[in-house]
């Protein structure tokens, strides 16, 4: 693992340059579907199409990360979609309304694809310790790739039409793949590295200066949630952390209630490589997941994963809903403010708030090592994260605006440095399945979000619409925080019930060593 070297940096700054790309091409995509279907609700269309070929991807993406490379994907996907922009570009006068939504399917799916092979792959091409500062450089490098995208469509379409525009795009993917090919960045990891991962041996705290998302001394990085990590069949968990199995808050360890099966031996095992037989204990039931899953393809896609992961990628999905509100309602507020330059407005805002994104990455890259993150981290930023941005739709003068939106802005890059890190943080095989689900709650969400929003928008102020909406992600920002921490309380509950009964084991036993005599 060498960490955030001169490799890894180059295939950011390449990646920076196809999200360019894509963000000029969301407003150039957005008004030539105008300029083709010719109604509002055509483009209404071709977005929904775009945003259910980005759904039904994350659904797919775990299962073709198991099939073939990280890598593989991501050229594949960078290929494709500068293959659809070519076609967009050549045939920019008259096309047809089928090649549109070709072509969008390809952007949409393409677009999820390579997402997910990308923070998937992240931990294996820096190392399990650099992971959040890495994430921190890929935020700030979207964050940049943001507002130069959004500020230079409109010069780009007036000087030389969507052809243009689709022709620049198609070059920034294909700058991404090119590099991806020439770099050859090792994406997917070999046994070793897995089971490092699922044993959290090494993977302390994430990075250098970065925030740690283990969630208690010595305990794996999976979280409390997670299955026990493994060595091999048969072998007890590996965790230092983690408290023998019990079948109740007070019972002895392995058994359905009944005594110790004698002093030193290890749990009681039902089969090769079975988790602890404790049926009384919610807590081991969530580690070692689902016994049997009956139907459905999104249930299993879930099967095995940790709670309180899934909690987080659900929230994920709320914030992604609440940020649609703010997204849809911000033209108007523009309109409202600046009547005569409301493009003006949106670039000084989302400058502004890409300076936020940046400075969220300097501070966590800064933070202790020893500071535990995770789902507190991510719901105290989402908190946070809506307030500001509701602030920003109270009539706010210029400054205290820029504030505000530069306080969103740390606010979005702390949550999304955190919560990419956290999902890194499980074993190399789940991840795949993790951020496909991520990717297919994010933009679920953002498309009801958009849908509503819209509709709302006609009856009620702006403000009243992004408030109802980020605050339902408050809300469940709250849930959420206030599960995590009844969680921990039980598990150290449960840690220091184990130690009790083991002292008082040692106690009544033979041993009578001075340790256990009065003023020893």
């Amino acid at each position: 693992m060498t960490g955030v070297d001169w490799r890894f940096r180059s295939l950011v700054v390449a990646h920076a340059v196809s999200a360019y790309g894509t963000y000029l091409n969301l407003i150039a995509l957005s008004l030539f579907s105008y300029e083709v279907t010719g109604t509002a609700w055509g483009v209404g269309v071709v977005m929904a199409v775009r945003l259910l070929a980005g759904v039904t991807a994350g659904l797919a993406a775990g299962a073709l990360s198991a099939r073939v490379t990280r890598r593989t994907v991501m050229v594949v996907t960078d290929l494709a979609q500068t293959l659809a922009m070519v076609l967009l570009a050549l045939w920019s006068s008259g096309t047809p309304l089928v090649v549109l939504l070709g072509a969008v399917v390809v952007l949409g799916a393409g677009n999820t694809f390579f997402n997910v092979a990308l923070r998937s792959a992240v931990p294996v091409m820096v190392g399990q310790d650099s992971r959040a500062r890495a994430n921190g450089v890929l935020v700030t490098a979207r964050s940049v790739a943001t507002v130069l995208g959004f500020a230079s469509a409109a010069p780009v379409i007036a000087l030389g039409g969507f052809g243009i525009a689709f022709a620049v795009n198609a070059a920034s993917f294909a700058v991404s793949g090119a590099a991806v090919l020439v770099l050859r960045p090792r994406t997917d990891s070999a046994g070793e590295d897995d089971a490092s991962a699922a044993t959290g041996k090494d993977d302390p705290p994430t990075g250098k200066g970065g925030p740690p998302t283990t969630t208690g001394k010595g305990g794996p990085p999976t979280g409390e949630g997670d299955p026990p990590a493994r060595t091999g069949k048969g072998d007890p968990p590996t965790g230092e952390g983690d408290p023998p199995a019990r079948t109740g808050k007070d019972g002895p360890p392995t058994g359905k209630g009944g005594p110790p099966t004698g002093e030193g031996d290890p749990p009681a095992r039902t089969g090769k490589g079975d988790p602890p037989t404790g049926e009384g204990d919610p807590s081991a039931r969530e580690r070692s997941g689902p016994v049997a899953v009956r139907g459905g393809r999104l249930r299993r896609r879930v099967a095995g994963l940790a709670g309180s992961l899934l909690g987080l990628i659900a929230l994920r999905g709320l914030d992604a809903l609440a940020s649609a509100s703010h997204n849809v309602a911000l033209p108007l507020a523009a309109h409202a403010a600046e009547p005569s330059e409301p493009a003006v407005f949106m670039t000084r805002f989302w400058s502004a708030w890409a300076v936020g994104t940046l400075l969220a990455h300097q501070v966590l890259k800064r933070r202790s090592r020893g500071t535990s993150w995770g789902e507190r981290a991510f719901a105290a930023g989402t908190c946070a994260m809506s307030f500001c941005f509701v602030a920003a739709f109270t009539g706010l003068p210029a400054p205290a605006l820029t504030a505000a939106a530069v306080a969103a802005g740390f606010a979005d890059g702390w949550t999304e440095i955190v919560y990419t890190s956290r999902l890194q943080a499980a074993p190399d095989r789940q991840r795949g399945r993790l951020f496909g689900l991520s990717a297919t709650a994010e933009q679920s969400g953002f498309a009801l979000g958009t849908v509503a929003a819209a509709a709302a928008l006609e009856a009620l102020p702006a403000l009243a619409v992004v408030g109802a909406f980020h605050g339902t992600a408050a809300c469940g920002a709250v849930v959420l925080l206030l599960l995590t921490v009844r969680r921990q309380h039980a598990r150290k509950a449960e840690i220091r019930s184990s130690t009790s009964k083991e002292t008082g084991e040692d106690t009544h036993g033979t041993s009578t060593g001075a340790s256990h005599l009065h003023g020893s």
